[in-house]
């Protein structure tokens, strides 16, 4: 009988394929635990974001006295409307994006050419390189040199000042160096040149395929930088034609600097303030809104596990 139960168990296990894992009391009491402090941690980073926008579709007298807690009160879309007709946001909308998208394409593209010959362990000069461009990540030549070599090669007041001194970043050329050495594999790179492909055509038609993962990731990282990034614009840009949304963002959040034609209506001081206030909350949401929607389109890259089957045999 002992020898039936144990094939009838078997044969339950190959059906079902699993066996019941028993929880015990001491997993459940840290399971119970975790989820808990992950809640928290999670209401805590969110809130802020949810407040700005059931503020910014507010009221912004029940904003100022502090009745806007967990849902919105006289909900309007009027601060959205008087940041829309401001024609400086609507010119720093088009040029953050104009920077962000130039900015990462030049950024993935020195990336990736950085490093790919320092993942190749035949290169001779990997060694020397890696050190010389390692020394950048610790010492600087500083703000000041680095704003007069700008000026000196006419780059204020020009786009290329928000796109050149940025072009790459070591750190990231040291992550993707890794996830080249790590997950490309050599005899997958042998294999290629014994078919006859050249250095580019191994770059471009297996490493840049097989690294979408990494690459999204610096897409993420690179374009995040660029569309929160003032400070260059703030130090190089004077023309306010150039100036990125973020930098007007801040004249509005910081200094309270509103123009004419955003508080156009506004006749009363007391009105001026309410719209003011209520278009602080807009503005945030309208700066903030592009990178939260591209995330998610991107986050599956993170996990996605491409290698697997690209050697058979």
């Amino acid at each position: 009988m002992a020898v039936t139960s144990a094939a009838e168990n078997q044969q339950e296990e190959g059906k079902f394929g699993m066996v019941k894992k028993q929880i015990s009391v001491d997993d459940i009491i840290f399971n119970t635990i975790n989820y808990f402090l992950l809640t928290l941690i999670l209401l805590v980073i969110l809130y802020p974001l949810y407040f700005i926008l059931i503020a910014s579709v507010s009221s912004p007298l029940e904003v100022m006295s502090g009745n806007v807690i967990f849902y919105p009160q006289n909900a309007s879309l009027d601060a959205y409307k008087l940041i829309f007709r401001d024609a400086e946001i609507l010119s720093g909308y088009k040029n953050t994006i104009f920077y962000t998208a130039a900015g990462v394409f030049i950024n993935v593209t020195m990336t990736i050419f950085a490093a790919y010959p320092l993942s190749r362990q035949d290169w001779a000069g990997r060694k020397f390189f890696t050190l010389m461009l390692a020394v950048t990540m610790f010492f600087s030549g500083g703000m000041i040199p680095t704003y007069i070599i700008v000026s000196k090669i006419g780059m204020r007041d020009t786009i290329w000042a928000m796109l050149i001194p940025s072009a790459v970043s070591f750190w990231y050329v040291v992550i993707m160096r890794t996830y080249f050495s790590t997950n490309i594999p050599g005899s997958l790179i042998e294999a290629a040149f014994i078919d006859g492909a050249s250095n580019f055509k191994l770059l471009f038609r297996i490493v840049i395929p097989l690294s979408k993962p990494v690459i999204s990731v610096m897409v993420l990282f690179y374009g995040v930088a660029h569309w929160n990034s003032f400070f260059p614009a703030l130090i190089y840009l004077s023309d306010r034609k150039l100036f990125p949304l973020q930098l007007i963002l801040r004249e509005i959040l910081i200094q309270n600097r509103f123009s004419e034609e955003m508080l156009v209506g506004e006749e009363s001081l007391m009105a001026r303030q309410l719209a003011a206030e209520s278009i602080k909350y807009g503005a945030i949401v309208v700066a903030s809104a592009p990178i939260i929607a591209v995330y998610p389109l991107i986050q599956k890259y993170f996990v996605k596990g491409i290698m697997v089957g690209a050697i058979k045999g």
